[in-house]
């Protein structure tokens, strides 16, 4: 047990290990925060498009569902072996030349980008199709009615589950160093092999708790505020 907690709870070890996975740690911040705005935009896309009416549209609605159904089934840590890897190998001008930063943050949108998609579209056929009727007995054109009536109230009711997505996504970033990335992950390997005791692992997981922990209230806080509004309406 002493041997344990000297590897991974030493007071000193933690003081030397804070810095060092601290450099690396704002690497993870800086993949999540952008994946997560991409993911946003790219998602309600592939939403939209996966509920287009009309048969000009399968092909696209084909697409959408293949692209969905591929990177669900796909493992982050494969798709970034592709993008970190296969890429780069490839030798192509501009696209097998960027940094392994960015192929990271281009592995986390894809994959993740599917799983939102999934979130949008429940958001968006939650709302009663007799809203989107009374919408074109308006005048309303299928565009004007996914955006003023349709999304607002789809994308109130998806931001529970899709902080919970972000929180998967930010804990995911540290599966990006398996490229070479070098993150709060491996800034710890770095302090482990240089010091052999394992407090940076332990201070990487105390970053990750402490970024998480927001989210999660957060997430309980408005899931209870729309319980109570819920409860409200029926009274």
């Amino acid at each position: 047990m002493g041997k344990f907690l000297h590897s991974f709870f030493t007071p000193l070890g933690f003081r030397r290990a804070v810095p060092q996975v601290w450099d690396g740690f704002q690497t993870n911040v800086k993949m999540m925060v952008i994946a997560e705005l991409l993911v946003l935009v790219f998602a309600l896309l592939v939403a939209i498009v996966r509920g287009l009416p009309g048969r000009p549209t399968f092909p696209l609605r084909v697409l959408a569902i293949a692209y969905t159904d591929f990177f669900r089934g796909t493992p982050l840590i494969l798709v970034a072996y592709v993008w970190g890897l296969g890429i780069p190998a490839l030798q192509i001008a501009v696209v097998s030349n960027q940094s392994l930063v960015t192929y990271g943050i281009i592995s986390l949108t894809l994959v993740y980008t599917a799983y939102v998609t999934e979130v949008y579209r429940a958001g968006i056929e939650s709302v009663h199709p007799s809203q989107r009727m009374a919408s074109r007995s308006l005048g309303l054109t299928y565009a004007q009615t996914l955006r003023h009536v349709v999304l607002p109230q789809a994308i109130r009711r998806v931001i529970p589950p899709l902080l919970n997505d972000f929180i998967g996504l930010q804990k995911d970033t540290a599966i990006i160093t398996v490229i070479g990335v070098t993150d709060a992950l491996a800034q710890a390997g770095f302090y482990s092999n240089d010091f052999f005791v394992y407090a940076g692992y332990t201070v990487a997981a105390v970053f990750f708790v402490i970024l998480t922990i927001p989210f999660a209230r957060f997430t309980d806080h408005l899931i209870k505020e729309r319980e109570r509004r819920e409860r409200a309406q029926l009274v």
